[in-house]
């Protein structure tokens, strides 16, 4: 017990941890941060989200401001993607991987202004994008890691955009209806009789329309509260509640996107996780890690591993770890992923497997290892189910990885 609270102690706690407790979230420890697993229940959250909205707190996420007049090129040369190429107020998924091309952490990047652009990263690895960055940036750009300073609540589903829409000063409304998928904009919420700043994202990570606000730590309880009213006072009656995490991974694994620590990790490409599409190996000036893709793309984008949807058809849910196999043959991989989805209402799960056994056609039967034996399941498609959110793009694990 002493251990436990000593631990306790250790971990991070982001602005919002008081008011968690107060509306009896069960706490746990999530990447070094003491943070709300659940609320009223996994299940209920989740359809929740999926019928009405619901408010996330994501405080522990990293936001990493880079700033300068080189600062787009040198951004270019960090990551995988092109940000130099955004439009002030638009975002881009992106990676930021080793020299070998494998992935250090998956995150979106908004163009804030001409000059300036925030990069999101995973709570486990903020400190490592932080240090990677300027590392790479050298003296060609200014990074500062505002992540302590900074508090991020998210609202998502398909009322979200009435619930935060209502808080917006009078003026901003129409803009803030007329936010893209992937955009962002800095717009005042009326909040205790006070505006408050705040970057407003249409961004998210449960596959329905969705927004992310940027604050600073001193505006999150209120807003948090501000946005609890709205929600239960919403027109449509429908459900409107806090997220824990719980929920929060069985909306992102129906949607199909990965999570840092499961599908992305540092022995993996982005070619081996579906994500060879951000690649941009045509930069002129390449970037830190193009020489090693850029040599194994040369042999086609099936690299060494493959991440597939699967259903279990038998009885149990695939958990992560658990071994994958054709029937009756040779292991294939591991089940990064799994859970038993409460809109399909059947296990589902993500596994990465040997690309030499490829293809893996949707409907082909597998088995999962589960307890030592083999349970029937086959091959889907990925998002399990349709995103609301996207505009057909698929959106990664920035939120949330660890």
């Amino acid at each position: 017990a002493r251990l436990r609270r000593a631990h306790a102690r250790l971990m991070q706690r982001t602005a919002l941890y008081e008011e968690h407790l107060a509306l009896g979230a069960r706490m746990v420890d999530f990447a070094g941060w003491e943070m709300p697993v659940q609320y009223a229940g996994v299940i209920e959250e989740h359809r929740a989200v999926r019928t009405g909205a619901g408010l996330f707190d994501l405080g522990h996420m990293g936001e990493i401001r880079v700033s300068g007049p080189s600062a787009g090129a040198a951004l270019d040369y960090a990551l995988i993607s092109t940000p130099s190429a955004l439009l002030v107020g638009r975002a881009q998924y992106s990676m930021i991987v080793n020299e070998a091309g494998g992935i250090l952490d998956d995150l979106v990047v908004y163009r804030i202004a001409d000059a300036e652009w925030l990069v999101v990263a995973n709570a486990s690895n903020r400190t490592v994008v932080a240090a990677a960055l300027r590392e790479r940036v050298g003296g060609s750009a200014t990074v500062v890691d505002e992540s302590d300073d900074t508090s991020m609540i998210a609202v998502q589903g398909v009322t979200s955009a009435e619930v935060l829409g209502s808080l917006l000063v009078e003026e901003e409304r129409l803009a803030f209806h007329a936010l893209r998928n992937y955009s962002a904009t800095t717009m005042h919420l009326e909040v205790e009789g006070a505006a408050i700043t705040a970057l407003i994202a249409r961004t998210g990570y449960t596959g329905e329309v969705g927004y992310e606000a940027y604050v600073e730590n001193a505006h999150a309880v209120a807003l948090w509260r501000a946005l609890l009213a709205a929600g239960s006072a919403n027109s449509h009656g429908t459900p409107f509640q806090p997220i824990g995490l719980g929920a929060r991974d069985t909306l992102r694994l129906e949607a199909g996107m990965p999570l840092y620590g499961n599908e992305l990790r540092e022995k993996l490409t982005p070619f081996d996780v579906g994500f060879g599409r951000v690649v941009k190996l045509d930069k002129p000036d390449g970037f830190v890690g193009s020489g090693a893709l850029a040599a194994r793309s040369a042999r086609g984008e099936r690299f060494g591993r493959t991440l597939v949807g699967m259903r279990v058809t038998g009885r149990g849910i695939a958990r992560h770890g658990y071994e994958v196999r054709r029937p009756g043959g040779a292991t294939l991989g591991l089940i990064t992923s799994g859970t038993h989805s409460p809109s399909l209402g059947y296990p589902i799960a993500l596994a990465d497997l040997d690309a030499e056994a490829a293809p893996f056609t949707p409907g082909e039967p597998l088995e999962v290892l589960i307890r030592g034996e083999g349970v029937a399941a086959e091959v889907t498609g990925v998002p399990f189910i349709p995103k609301r959110s996207t505009e057909g793009r698929a959106q990664g694990a920035h939120q949330q990885g660890g």
